[in-house]
């Protein structure tokens, strides 16, 4: 078999690497399950830096299985001021608002607040300081990567409000055409909500992608709300507090 994967041109990767690639884990969390002996190669329990073939079957025993199932993904609407991830330049970072006080009285979810919970929150995702709206911060590096990777396609809505003149054949460009940073932008949704606001869809997300466009046609953002990702909205969900995702509930 060895001889015939090398024939066809394949090479064996990094175990940690293939179950990122699978969606099964994140790369520090698939490290963290080898070394405690939670990860099996064809039914081999696997070490440290070990590398696989591509189509060998890898499995997490029922003890990772179990710390993935307690990880939590929470929804918060950001409040303008706050950053998304670290905290930089004296504003605080979002993930501190997640505290019991704040969470939202509709959330309705059986899930109880814990200390935990907060530990190890990280951003899927960035909203810049000037904006607000929907943001995802989770523990699980599944949902990370499902939103957030190299090959995510989940789309991400925006109201956007502008000020200034669009540009003759500005809105088709918005739409595609435009390029940021030497780089074609993908194909966005973008139309006229009322006479100064703009509904944005995404399917990518790179820094102040949406202030970066409108300024390339002649308008300037003064208000940016996101308000869904994928399937989940934002919602009733009120400026500063935040709910756990529902159980069942998918991006």
């Amino acid at each position: 078999m060895r001889q015939s994967q090398e024939a066809a041109g394949q090479e064996k990767v990094r175990i940690s690497k293939l179950l990122a690639e699978r969606g099964i884990c994140s790369r520090r969390e698939a490290d963290s399950y080898i070394e405690k002996g939670w990860v099996k190669v064809d039914g081999q329990v696997a070490q440290l830096g070990d590398k696989a073939w591509p189509h060998q079957s890898i499995t997490l025993e029922r003890a990772a299985q179990s710390t993935q199932t307690s990880r939590v993904t929470i929804i918060l609407h950001k409040p303008v001021g706050y950053v998304s991830g670290q905290a930089e330049k004296g504003y605080r970072p979002a993930a501190t608002l997640v505290q019991a006080q704040t969470r939202w009285r509709g959330d309705t979810g059986p899930q109880r607040f814990l200390p935990g919970h907060v530990r190890g929150l990280a951003a899927a995702g960035r909203l810049d300081i000037d904006s607000t709206g929907l943001l995802v911060l989770t523990q699980d590096g599944r949902v990370a990567r499902h939103l957030i990777g190299e090959d995510s396609d989940v789309d991400k809505e925006y109201l956007v409000r502008v000020a200034g003149r669009l540009s003759e054949g500005g809105l088709a460009l918005l739409n595609h055409g435009l390029s940021l940073d030497g780089q074609k932008l993908r194909p966005a949704q973008v139309t006229w909500q009322n006479e100064d606001q703009l509904r944005f869809v995404l399917r990518e997300g790179r820094k102040r992608q949406i202030r970066r466009m409108c300024e390339l046609v002649g308008l300037k953002v003064i208000g940016l709300k996101r308000v869904r990702i994928g399937k989940v909205r934002l919602g009733d969900l009120p400026v500063g507090q935040w709910r756990y995702l529902k159980p069942g509930e998918r991006f």
